[in-house]
Parts: structure tokens; sequence; C-alpha cells
């Protein structure tokens, strides 16, 4: 080939190049997706964990919806109050900070507590013992059932299973409430860090139906209700329900319960 034809083949590709370019170049203009530069600062703050506890699909959900005033500046479980304040000034608004929250499960019916009506072996996940007798080895139908379905989803290892029963580690718990969607036993709820007194149990069985299964479990005496002075507890469906905002942390019905279930 001669320099003549090389020349040529040079400058055809090199007009094409900047064709190509131009029709980039007009077409990125005309189809660009216009950003908020709210959403993008905003989406700076935030932890980037995605664990979808504020009810948002990840992170970048999160940050939309607050851009456009769809969702509080505090609605992120993992970055708090600090990461609150930082979106709050993005946006112009107070950020008021609200108590610290923690998962808490309902059920102290540990291995040495409760009775087992069998043996079971097989696929280790709680929502799949809904297909199994009893929904569960466990005489008890309303506790714990032990194979953690909670800690397979927990983005922040808060969750494990000791002696059979779900325990949460409040200081790393940052109420994601993914726990709480995965208990197929509805066992798992948000309460204030500081609370004190909650009751380990979630049985509605009558109180000789529930000595049969656990040692530990509610009775619904209602001693509790009754020496509570601030209308913090009440039995409902014969297991008790001790309301956090209400609540003073006095501890007379830790002392006045009978099975010792509150905790």
């Amino acid at each position: 080939m001669n320099i003549t034809g090389i020349l040529i083949a040079a400058v055809i590709v090199a007009v094409i190049g900047l064709i190509l370019g131009l029709f980039l170049g007009v077409a990125g203009e005309k189809f660009k997706v216009e950003v908020d530069e709210k959403e993008v600062a905003v989406r700076a703050e935030l932890p980037g964990n995605n664990c979808g506890g504020c009810g948002y699909a990840g992170c970048d959900g999160l940050a939309a919806a607050i851009a456009k005033g769809e969702a509080e500046v505090s609605a992120c479980p993992v970055g708090g109050d600090a990461c609150a304040k930082k979106i709050g000034e993005i946006m112009g608004v107070s950020a008021d900070g609200g108590k610290p929250m923690t998962a808490f499960v309902k059920c102290a019916g540990t291995c040495d507590k409760t009775k087992v009506d069998y043996e079971y072996y097989g696929v280790e996940d709680c929502k799949m013992l809904s297909f199994v007798p009893n929904g569960g080895p466990k005489t008890c139908n309303y506790g714990c059932l032990g194979f953690g379905s909670c800690v397979k989803v927990c983005p922040f290892d808060a969750i494990h299973i000791i002696d059979g029963v779900a325990k949460v580690d409040s200081d790393k718990c940052k109420a994601c409430k993914k726990c709480i969607a995965e208990c197929p036993k509805n066992l798992i709820e948000l309460v204030p860090k500081e609370t004190k007194h909650l009751v380990q149990c979630s049985s509605k069985d009558r109180g000789v139906d529930v000595k049969k299964g656990c040692q530990v479990g509610c009775i619904g005496c209602k001693m509790c209700e009754k020496v509570c002075e601030f209308g913090a507890i009440t039995v409902t469906d014969n297991v008790a329900h001790i309301d956090p905002e209400k609540c003073t942390n006095c501890g007379k019905c830790a002392e006045k319960c009978p099975v010792k279930i509150i905790s």
C-alpha cells in the first residue's frame, strides 16, 4: 500500500471518529438525566450498607426519597443521629434525634428450659419448619426455633443463636429490621436500647399449657400488670407486654414475676 492510500484511510477514520463523537455528544445532551445535587450530597452521607432497613431499595433509593421530601432525614437506621444531622443540614431542616433502637427477641426458651416433642433432622431454616409437625420440634408453638434464619440476614453480625435461642447484641444492632421480617414466629421487635425491662415470651397459651413446654414462659397471671403504677404492662392473650414509652424501669414487675421472665 502506498503512502497516499494510508493517508486516505487515516483521514476517513478521523472523519468517522469526528462524526461519531459529535453524534454521541448531541445524544448525550438530548437524553441526559438531570441529577438532583441534593440527592447526590445526601447519598454521599449515607453509610452505604444497602441493608434496606429504611424501607427503600438501598441507599440510592433512600437518597432519592429524602431529596424529594418523601422520607425523613433520619430514616437511615445505620447512620444514626450523626448521619441525620448532616443530611438535615443538606436539606435545610432540623434532624430530631430519636432514641437509639435495638432488636429484641421475645423468647427465653433455651435448650435446658424447654421440652421437645421429637428430634428434627433436616434443613436448618426457621421458615422451612412451618412444614413439619407442630411447626417445629419444640413443644411450645410460639418459641424461637433456633435455626438462625435471623442470623443469616443480619448484615451487622448482631444476632446469634445461643443455647437454642436467638440473642441480639444491642451494641452491634443497627435496628435495620431485617431479622424482624425474617422471623416466621414474629418473635422480634424493636425497642429503645435504654429499656431495662422486657418480657421474654410470646406464648398465647394458658398458664398450665405453657408450663408443659417451657419452664420460663409467661403464665398470664397479671401480677406484673397489677404492680405497675404507670400502666406500662398489659396482659393480652395470656402474655404480658411492656410499653417502653411508659415504663420507668422501676423494676417492680421483674421482682413480682413468679417465673422471672421479665429481663
